[in-house]
């Protein structure tokens, strides 16, 4: 059998989990479960972590309805926004939604106190540090000085510190 016979059933997998919100909403929760089951035959659940999980998913999918029903555009940044966002969870932050996914990541590693939990919440702070870096300098060049003053403004990240 060759390699390409292989190819459609793995391209629909590999399509699936290409999307940020399934990978952190979906697989990285599975990874943890299934892990933490494999490595020590049980899950730690801190229920009092739970309130990230439910905070960072509302976060995500609350602020990205918000920006599109205003800006329109594909989700994350697969299509550019029409206009720029500047009220709302908007006005704290430039990037509420994947805050919103780091914060379920933080919840993740809070409520089933995993090492890979942890492992997988550095990682995806640094990709999405990285992404942004890469959002931004196409959103400065799509909407010139109106994206420099709102990046003036509103911090990147943590509202009033970062």
């Amino acid at each position: 059998m060759s390699d390409t016979a292989t190819l459609p059933l793995w391209t629909p997998i590999r399509r699936f989990f290409m999307s940020t919100p399934r990978r952190t909403f979906f697989l990285y929760p599975l990874l943890v479960i299934v892990f933490e089951f494999i490595v020590y035959r049980q899950l730690a659940v801190a229920w009092w972590g739970l309130p990230f999980l439910v905070w960072g998913y509302l976060q995500y999918k609350l602020a990205g309805a918000f920006r599109q029903g205003i800006a329109k555009g594909g989700s994350g940044m697969t299509s550019m926004p029409e206009q720029l966002v500047e009220h709302g969870l908007y006005s704290y932050t430039r990037n509420p939604m994947y805050l919103g996914h780091l914060i379920f990541l933080f919840g993740l590693m809070l409520t089933t106190q995993s090492w890979l939990a942890l492992v997988i919440l550095i990682g995806n702070i640094v990709w999405f540090h990285r992404r942004v870096l890469r959002d931004e300098a196409r959103l400065l060049e799509a909407f010139g000085e109106p994206y420099g003053e709102y990046m003036t403004r509103v911090k990147r990240w943590i509202p009033g510190i970062y």
